[in-house]
C-alpha cells in the first residue's frame, strides 16, 4: 500500500508558495502522492499546475492529485484539456480524480440538474477518457456531446473516480483506472468497494484498479478526544447522503468513527487492516496533533 497526503487549502497571502511547500515537505518526507480537493478556495487543477510545477527539480517525482474536480459545471473536453494541460505542466504526474460532486452543491449551488448521476458520469467518461488521451471523439449521449480532437500536451494520466455507490463502482472499474474514497472506512472497503471495482475491471479485461482511500489520521495518545475533534472538523461529512451510507455501512455513528486515530501501534494495525481490505494509495488528511501525526506517517511512508 503507498502512502499519499492530502494537502491543506492555503489561506495565507501567498498561496502558491506555501502550496509548493507543502509538496515538497510531502515529497522530502517519502509520500507517493499528494491530493488537493476542489470545492470552493482554489481550483485544483490550476493550483497544482503553478505550485507543483515550481517544486525543485531534485526533488522526488511525487505524483498529485485531484479528490475531487466535480464533473457538472465542466463540458469533459474543457476538462480534458485543461487536465492535459496540468500534466504537461507536471511533467506526467497528474491524477486526475473526478466526481459528480452533491445534489446540494450541483442543483441549489450551480444550477444544474442532479437527475440521474449514473447516466451523466457513464456519458462523461466516454468522452473524457478518450479526449485526454489525444484521440478524436464523436459522441452523442443523451445529456453530453463531442466532436473534436485535443492537441494540448500531456496526454495520458490515470482517472480516478469518486464512487461509492454500486452503479459508480462499476464505471470506476470497468471504464477508469480505480477510484478515491473519503469517510469510507476498512469494513466498507473490504465488503463492498474492492469486491464491486474489482470484478467491474476484470469483467472490463482491465487490470486490477487503484482504490485510494482517503481518511482523517491523528496519532495520539487521546483517540476518545481525537475522534471527538473529528467528529467537530468533519460533522458535514456525516449529513451529506452519500457519505451517510457508507458510514451506516461501517456501523459509524459519525466521521470520528473512521478516522485513523491511536497511539503509534493502533495506527499502525488499522493502515494493516486498510491495506488487508483492498487499499492500494492510502491518503492522511491530518487535523490534529499534527508533528507526531507526520513523524509517524513518514515512517509508514518510507516503509
Amino acid at each position: 500500500m503507498r502512502f499519499g497526503l492530502m494537502l491543506n487549502e492555503p489561506t495565507g497571502p501567498d498561496p502558491f508558495a506555501d502550496l509548493r511547500t507543502a509538496i515538497g515537505r510531502a515529497a522530502d518526507d517519502g509520500f507517493t502522492s499528494a491530493w488537493l480537493s476542489n470545492i470552493f478556495g482554489l481550483d485544483a487543477l490550476t493550483a497544482l499546475a503553478v505550485a507543483g510545477s515550481q517544486v525543485p527539480g531534485d526533488k522526488p517525482g511525487i505524483e498529485l492529485g485531484t479528490a475531487v474536480v466535480p464533473t457538472y459545471p465542466r463540458h469533459p473536453a474543457a476538462l480534458a484539456q485543461q487536465a492535459m494541460t496540468t500534466n504537461a505542466a507536471l511533467g506526467g504526474r497528474l491524477a486526475l480524480g473526478i466526481g459528480t460532486s452533491h445534489k446540494v452543491v450541483i442543483e441549489q449551488m450551480f444550477g444544474y440538474s442532479f437527475d440521474k448521476p449514473a447516466r451523466h458520469m457513464k456519458e462523461y467518461l466516454d468522452i473524457l477518457i478518450p479526449a485526454t488521451r489525444g484521440e478524436h471523439v464523436k459522441y452523442t449521449g443523451e445529456t453530453l456531446r463531442a466532436s473534436l480532437r485535443l492537441t494540448a500536451p500531456g496526454a495520458g494520466m490515470p482517472i480516478l473516480l469518486a464512487a461509492l455507490a454500486p452503479r459508480m463502482l462499476k464505471l470506476a472499474g470497468a471504464l477508469a483506472d480505480g477510484t478515491v474514497l473519503w469517510m469510507t472506512g476498512p469494513r466498507t472497503v473490504a465488503e463492498h468497494v474492492a469486491p464491486a471495482i474489482t470484478a467491474a475491471a476484470a469483467e472490463a479485461g482491465r487490470k486490477p484498479p487503484r482504490i485510494v482511500c482517503a481518511l482523517p489520521v491523528c496519532v495520539t495518545d487521546d483517540p476518545d478526544r481525537a475522534r471527538a475533534r473529528a467528529n467537530e472538523i468533519f460533522s458535514m461529512y456525516g449529513q451529506l447522503p452519500s457519505y451517510r451510507a457508507m458510514l451506516d455501512k461501517e456501523g459509524a455513528a459519525g466521521p470520528g468513527e473512521v478516522a485513523v486515530v491511536g497511539d503509534e501501534d493502533s495506527v499502525r494495525a488499522q493502515l494493516d487492516e486498510l491495506a488487508g481490505a483492498g487499499v492500494t494509495d492510502f491518503v492522511a488528511s491530518e487535523y490534529a496533533e499534527r508533528e507526531r501525526t507526520r513523524a509517524f506517517l513518514t515512517g509508514a511512508s518510507r516503509g
